[in-house]
């Protein structure tokens, strides 16, 4: 599993960085984490490295089996339409599920007026509901892109998510957050976070599993085929003359599980998971002599990112989202690396860079150089 970070400036975009946009990848299927304007001309010169560099097919469109919404800032949803676009264009026919937080008030109004509820005149702009329907008037809709489109939104405190149906003329109701189909042994949450408008951080993390089998352990036991099934489906055998052959001595190792936590905007410590966390991709908008500024827009700093790394028991903190104002980010590393002291791993991202975590829990940082990327292993102190 990986996360590709294709764009690393908080709203305003520099000349070396983009506004927010990721891609989760694994054999299950793709996750597009925010989609900022300019999204998809980022995706695709990513594509066309990881084709350089001898990957093709990690990054293919029919893939893509959701898109994830931190919230409802532009600069993290303005390229969403334009992308979906394009895969009609494209020829997609694979569903999608689109999903974005939103609160309990806007979710308490879509059940008792329904799906055309005029919203209070308090609504902020920003909210996602605004966002969804301006895209479903210009074409966002399952019938005019051409292929299954899933709109979700959802307040990750209650649990409750909302998808909108019959083209979005219509609700349907749900009481835990759909997942991709794909998904098998991983599975998408929304976790709750703090910030000016509805929000929330998403986990996409892979259960334990059992180790590999050793089916060359059981050829030198002399065991037929119907025995070694059994043995890989997990259950002892009994031998001629009593003996039990248990299915565990013929696996290898365990494999831990694993997660990415991508934070969004937010203040920090704000971040339950719903487990553990390998790596936490955080935003560090701020240094430390902004920490009043961040505290009145709800962002955070390079410290309060290591804080929040501290309290969610990360093993690894990738920064990102850096004001236009950071010249060196040099300096926010120092600043959260005070912080973390040896609990944690600490690197930051630029455009481009990918984060992998192997089967075995362990991670590595891909940093993208002028011919192609440099693979850093991340220790855990």
């Amino acid at each position: 599993m990986e996360i590709h970070i294709l764009g690393t400036a908080s709203a305003r975009p520099t000349s070396s960085r983009n506004v927010s946009g990721s891609v989760f990848s694994c054999q299950e299927g793709l996750v597009v984490v925010d989609a900022g304007e300019g999204f998809q001309m980022r995706y695709s010169k990513q594509r066309s490295r990881m084709k350089h560099g001898g990957e093709p097919s990690l990054l293919r469109p029919n893939r893509i089996v959701a898109v994830a919404l931190t919230h409802g800032h532009l600069d993290h949803t303005w390229g969403l339409l334009p992308f979906l676009q394009t895969l009609s264009l494209d020829g997609r026919q694979q569903p999608l599920i689109v999903y974005g937080p939103t609160s309990s008030e806007i979710l308490d109004l879509l059940q008792t007026v329904g799906v055309d509820v005029e919203l209070p005149p308090t609504t902020a702009s920003a909210e996602l509901l605004n966002q969804y329907r301006a895209w479903f008037r210009l074409g966002g809709t399952t019938n005019h892109l051409g292929y299954p489109v899933r709109w979700l939104l959802g307040d990750t405190e209650s649990g409750r998510w909302v998808e909108f149906v019959d083209d979005a003329k219509d609700l349907l109701w749900h009481e835990s957050m759909p997942q991709p189909t794909s998904f098998k042994t991983f599975r998408i949450d929304a976790l709750s976070t703090r910030h000016g408008i509805p929000s929330c951080a998403w986990q996409i993390s892979r259960k334990e599993r059992r180790g590999s089998f050793n089916r060359h352990k059981a050829s030198l036991a002399g065991l037929g085929n119907e025995e070694k099934k059994k043995l890989s489906e997990g259950f002892d055998i009994e031998l001629e003359g009593g003996e039990v052959l248990r299915a565990s001595s013929f696996r290898g190792p365990s494999r831990p599980s694993t997660s990415i936590v991508l934070s969004g905007d937010t203040a920090e410590q704000s971040i339950e998971p719903k487990a553990p966390v390998t790596v936490l991709v955080h935003e560090a908008t701020f240094l430390n002599d902004a920490s009043e500024r961040a505290d009145n827009h709800l962002h955070s700093t390079a410290s309060g990112a290591a804080r929040t790394a501290l309290k969610c028991d990360a093993k690894h903190l990738i920064l990102t989202h850096f004001s236009a104002r950071l010249r060196d980010v040099d300096e926010a590393l120092s600043q959260a690396g005070e912080v973390l002291g040896q609990s944690c791993s600490l690197a930051s991202a630029n455009d481009g860079d990918r984060v992998r975590i192997d089967d075995d829990g362990e991670v590595a940082m891909l940093k993208l150089g002028e011919s192609g990327w440099i693979q850093h292993k991340l220790s855990h102190h």
